[in-house]
């Protein structure tokens, strides 16, 4: 999901509403943003760079090589995010209470549904961009990804029946207990334990969770030798639930038999609010 904040009080020297990944604040992060410049009638939606605190990531080089900053296009230094970079702008004309927005080019008026899509445009993009530094380890959207792959297990968990996995796989249940997460054995615990509907067969499956490909792959393997081991199964198999599936992680796997891949994504909605 998106964030949403806002900063329209009366002491807001620049209203503005800004769309923030989850691990991203408006304090520290870039993400697209509403501002309104009052004195200047206009309304931009840009690339926003937060002020207060820098980000470890920033947009792409070619958004800052090709687009113009804020001051840029105003022509001089402005109260807030002067650094951010346009994406689109809108000329504001109040009249008997109706707010009119029109090209500051051309004067031609601009329809609620073109800002509707331009929002849209831009919010696509950004979740592209967002989901790439997902991909990187070392980056600090993918080090946020531990604490949503722990909300992912007890999500799975939670709606199994509802999953790839609960068409295949049994949860398992012992003297009306759900044992299957974190399912304990003297080696460590072990995500979630399943077992196949059609031969009994036990699943070992584990989330990547914030560790390398090579961590992840070992694991696995490591509590499928439990399992046979300890519980007479051979045909024991594993399944890792990762956000991306990298050269790491399929080379890893060529010398794994018996282990398959599931990738979950992340995805931004912005939902309507009504009374």
């Amino acid at each position: 999901k998106m964030k949403v904040s806002f900063g329209m009080g009366v002491s807001a020297r620049i209203p503005w509403i800004a769309f923030t990944a989850p691990e991203m604040q408006v304090s520290k992060g870039f993400y697209p943003v509403y501002l309104y410049y009052k004195e200047e009638e206009t309304l931009i939606l840009a690339y926003g760079i937060s002020e207060t605190e820098d980000y470890e990531s920033n947009w792409p080089v070619e958004i800052m090589d090709s687009e113009q900053t804020i001051k840029s296009y105003f022509g001089k230094n402005v109260p807030r995010y002067g650094d951010s970079y346009v994406y689109k702008t809108y000329s504001v004309n109040v009249e008997n209470n109706d707010v009119i927005f029109s090209n500051p080019v051309d004067k031609s008026v601009v329809l609620s549904s073109n800002i509707e899509s331009d929002l849209n445009e831009i919010l696509i993009r950004y979740k592209k961009i967002v989901s790439m530094e997902v991909k990187k380890e070392d980056s600090p959207l993918g080090h946020g990804l531990f604490y949503m792959e722990k909300q992912l297990e007890d999500f799975i968990i939670h709606n199994w029946d509802n999953t790839a996995l609960g068409k295949k796989y049994d949860l398992i249940i012992e003297e009306g207990e759900l044992v299957s997460q974190q399912y304990r054995t003297d080696i460590g615990s072990i995500d979630i334990l399943a077992k196949d509907k059609k031969n009994g067969s036990y699943v070992v499956i584990e989330l990547k969770k914030n560790q390398t490909s090579d961590d992840t792959v070992g694991q696995v393997a490591r509590y499928m030798g439990w399992i046979k081991e300890n519980k007479n199964d051979n045909n024991v198999k594993g399944i890792i639930i990762a956000g991306a599936f990298d050269k790491k992680l399929e080379y890893a796997l060529k010398m794994v038999s018996n282990v398959e891949v599931f990738l979950y994504e992340l995805d931004f909605k912005l939902t309507g609010f009504s009374k």
